[in-house]
């Protein structure tokens, strides 16, 4: 089966001078020559596509593939994550991971938590600024964290998005609203213990292959900014998540991605309250898959699956929903 590889190389948009952080959500080529080593591992045959512009330029020359692993960020817009999807379905070419509307949904926070909140799992409250008039208008009850409606990868995060007061509320907001062209996303924040979890599959077959816990250095505060996820071997520790805990962060994880009709594999973010309560945060439908660095294949490594065989089970699940098979 010859399986295409589209992706956003974050050294191509270095070269055009974007900056790092611009690029953060980006694939490094260790990234892709670690998807493409697996792919073949697996029994596939693989042809590098490249980015959307790429992609568009193959298809016109006609091109084809019996199917795509996609793992593009997009540059611009609140859609960016849904155009190769989007082009792809347009030429009726099937690709491993969630369709156009779920990463469109989901890249935007604020839609995604009231999808889920109206499917009855907690999440905490929020309010969005889209401009400055908007900023006295949140009535929300403080600490309060405040990030991009529509960035990952901890872009826009920094030690100011936790905030304690309505003045440091108007700071961040402001110069968020400044620096990423977007609206904010204000949320109450919940103190508790924070989790990432993996799947693999879907909708009856999905499954959660591990979970862990995120604990930060002295040095880190408690917050998954970018800086901190840059330099993650120095500021934060991974653990896997005991049982008990992981069997109810299972049970939210599965419900928001069926409930989003994510597919084939990605990640969930979780966290507690201050009664120890299970809150939704973040989907990531598109999860990063660098073999050493991204969260998903950490934690699939903490619970004894390596990274060859962590997307052998999402092209399994990706081939089984598109063909009816492995």
């Amino acid at each position: 089966m010859k399986v295409g590889l589209t992706y956003d190389l974050r050294s191509d948009y270095l070269k055009d001078g974007y900056t790092l952080e611009e690029t953060a959500e980006f694939d490094k080529e260790e990234t892709i020559d670690g998807i493409e080593n697996a792919l073949k591992e697996n029994g596939f045959e693989t042809h590098r596509i490249g980015n959307a512009r790429s992609l568009m330029k193959a298809l016109l020359a006609g091109e084809k593939w019996d199917m795509v692993f996609n793992i593009c960020e997009g540059m611009y817009g609140d859609s960016r994550e849904s155009l190769v999807p989007s082009l792809l379905d347009a030429y009726r070419i099937p690709h491993v991971f969630s369709g156009a509307v779920t990463l469109g949904i989901s890249l935007n926070k604020a839609f995604t938590k009231r999808v889920i909140r109206d499917a009855g799992v907690l999440t905490p409250d929020f309010y969005v600024v889209s401009q400055e008039d908007d900023i006295k208008n949140c009535k929300l009850s403080f600490p309060l964290f405040a990030k991009p409606v529509a960035e990952g990868t901890g872009k826009g995060i920094e030690g100011k998005s936790l905030i304690k007061n309505a003045s440091e509320l108007e700071e961040t907001c402001l110069e968020l609203l400044k620096s990423h062209h977007q609206p904010v996303l204000v949320e109450e924040y919940l103190p508790g213990r924070e989790f990432t979890i993996g799947v693999v599959g879907n909708k009856e077959n999905a499954r959660v292959v591990g979970g862990m816990e995120i604990i930060y250095t002295q040095n880190a505060g408690n917050i998954y900014s970018y800086f901190n996820k840059e330099n993650y071997k120095d500021l934060i520790k991974y653990i896997p998540i005991e049982e008990n805990l992981l069997k109810e962060c299972a049970g939210v994880t599965l419900k928001v991605w069926n409930v989003l009709d994510a597919l084939d594999g990605g990640r969930v973010d979780l966290r507690m309250d201050r009664m120890g309560r299970i809150n939704f945060l973040e989907i990531n439908p598109l999860a990063g898959l660098n073999p050493v660095h991204s969260d998903l294949p950490i934690l699939a490594n903490l619970y004894g699956m390596p990274y060859s065989r962590l997307i052998g089970e999402i092209m399994d699940a990706a081939v089984t929903r598109i063909f009816g098979k492995k």
